[in-house]
């Protein structure tokens, strides 16, 4: 019996340790993997959901697939992924590549006939399951810089048959790193108003002194009642000197587990509540993020495991207690945290908050703000926790606190523009005021009758703004009337200083052409090698239209043979 038991556990460890399938997908580059961004890494709203895989400042490395499949989704965009390519494997899996420059030929003339057939260079499309067989180690595409990218660089991902995003690490991709975690910095909470740390009722910095071996010692803090702690904590890998996320945190009480945060998978769905993982106020104030090593309410997040008291601890009059934290990278490098607690029971005068002057959003229930002709309406589980916040409306602009407070959704801003004199009615938009000198910033707005709209996930301040001046297009690279016979692109610069650009067309000849569109450039190029402009003579025509509808009109004409 005891020996079928034995075996049975072993083949359970063995099982769990392949969870996922080693040697299957192979490295898409060619050259040795440096990353500039790991899995789960914390982002400004969202957890990373591959690696970044540098490309030596370069684009155009062969993106090589990392397995056998098909080619189930081509997405072209001009931000986020830019130019993305997904294959789905017969094991189920799908890989993702993002920020490519171009694909390979016989993908690029796929795509490319959509576009022409759609008459947009985005695009978003699923081939069939034969339309685009690839084989292991097939180059697929290209590495570049499109979409939301920082610099060049792959995207690279593996999700399961729910899209849920896994870290390509534990299917046996490899990078050096024999570096340890480190921590930045450590701070404790107090849960609730009856919680004391170092004599107060509020978040509290730990002095840490980093040992020989790597770890960290935080000098001893005195505490009462139920209290939680945070960090920032970053890896390094060997070959590149970027801060990146770590894998796994561990916090034991007195010796016992008690929180585990494993950056292993996750949902899309959920990777917005990363509001709730880090301190937000801290970052939007400091642009550090703190990792809150306890749960609060409203927290979906599934990274979380052996939660006891939701991470909190309870500390006791006249007791000593140690709280450590363990931070792991994938290659299980590991660094301590260790934390002395003198519990000391001290009666403090709470610093109460004056409210007198602020407005009650309820977590679990609809909230309607007004004032004049502009309201904002809250729904249900738009705040995480019952806020009071700073709601006032002067003239056109309307304060809603500052950004410090998480949002879970998007709440409403309206606008009754019926009694709103002003000969461009039209060119009228809501705009969120930001930076010192408090710069309008576009926000999609919708228009029903007189009533102006728009949907923020971010509190502040807000106002109505009008853009009349229309988009700005400038040829780069050629002139009216003069020959490009030996030039391979055409290219186009095109700027709007306010509501910014919402579309653009071009045609040669009354015939639409593609133009790629870089926001970041702010260039719209065209390649002849389409080989849809084959006249002589060529009447181009671009029109660039603004969020708000002003539009311009580029006419030039050009000559090839």
């Amino acid at each position: 019996m005891k020996k079928t038991l034995i075996l049975l556990l072993f083949t359970c460890s063995i099982y769990s340790q392949n969870e996922y399938p080693q040697d299957y997908f192979q490295n898409p580059l060619d050259i040795t993997l440096v990353l500039s961004g790991t899995f789960g890494e914390l982002r400004s709203s969202h957890f990373h959901a591959g690696l970044d895989i540098k490309t030596q400042q370069r684009q155009g490395l062969k993106v090589y697939a990392s397995a056998e499949g098909y080619v189930s989704r081509i997405k072209v965009s001009h931000y986020g992924y830019g130019k993305a390519l997904y294959i789905t494997h017969p094991n189920g899996y799908t890989t993702v590549y993002g920020h490519l420059q171009k694909f390979s030929d016989k993908i690029e003339k796929f795509i490319k006939e959509c576009q022409y057939e759609k008459e947009s260079f985005e695009v978003e499309v699923f081939p069939s399951t034969k339309e685009l067989l690839v084989t292991a180690q097939e180059v697929v595409a290209y590495s570049g810089n499109t979409g939301g990218s920082g610099g060049p660089h792959l995207h690279f991902e593996i999700r399961d048959n729910q899209e849920r995003p896994i870290n390509p690490m534990l299917f046996g991709i490899d990078v050096k790193d024999t570096k340890q975690p480190f921590v930045s910095a450590a701070y404790a909470y107090p849960k609730d108003e009856n919680a004391v740390i170092n004599g107060k009722n509020q978040r509290v910095p730990l002095r840490l002194i980093p040992q020989k071996n790597g770890s960290y010692e935080a000098e001893e803090i005195t505490a009462y009642g139920n209290i939680g702690f945070g960090i920032t904590s970053y890896d390094k890998q060997d070959l590149a000197p970027n801060n990146n996320g770590v894998s796994n945190i561990q916090t034991f009480f007195n010796g016992n587990k008690s929180l585990e945060i494993d950056f292993k998978r996750f949902s899309f769905d959920e990777s917005k509540h990363i509001k709730r993982l880090i301190d937000y106020g801290y970052f939007k104030e400091k642009k550090s993020r703190i990792q809150k090593l306890f749960i609060e309410k409203n927290n979906p997040l599934s990274l979380y495991k052996d939660a006891y008291d939701n991470g909190y601890v309870s500390i006791e009059d006249s007791t000593s207690s140690v709280y450590k934290v363990r931070i792991r990278d994938y290659k299980n490098n590991e660094t301590w945290v260790n934390i002395p607690i003198t519990g000391r029971y001290k009666k403090i005068d709470a610093d109460l908050e004056d409210k007198s002057n602020k407005t009650l959003i309820n977590s679990n229930q609809y909230t309607e703000l007004k004032s004049g002709h502009i309201s904002a309406n809250f729904s249900e589980n738009t705040v995480y926790d019952d806020v009071y916040i700073d709601f006032n409306v002067k003239s056109d602009t309307i304060q809603l606190h500052t950004d410090n407070i998480p949002l879970q959704k998007n709440f409403y801003i309206n606008y009754d523009l019926s009694n709103y004199k002003s000969e461009h009615l039209d060119k009228i938009f809501i705009a969120r005021l930001y930076g010192y000198y408090k710069k309008p910033s576009y926000v999609t707005t919708r228009r029903k009758g007189n009533v102006l709209s728009a949907g923020s996930k971010t509190f502040g301040t807000y106002a109505l703004a009008i853009d009349t001046i229309a988009p700005t297009i400038k040829p780069t690279n050629f002139q009216d009337k003069k020959w490009l016979s030996k030039y391979r692109y055409l290219k186009v610069k095109i700027d709007d200083d306010l509501s910014g650009i919402s579309k653009y067309r071009a045609t040669v000849n009354g015939k639409w052409i593609l133009m790629e569109y870089d926001y970041k450039t702010k260039m719209l190029v065209h390649d002849f090698n389409d080989n849809v402009v084959n006249d002589t003579k060529n009447d181009l025509k671009i029109i660039v239209t603004d969020n708000v509808g002003n539009n311009s009109t580029f006419e030039a004409t050009f000559f090839r043979k």
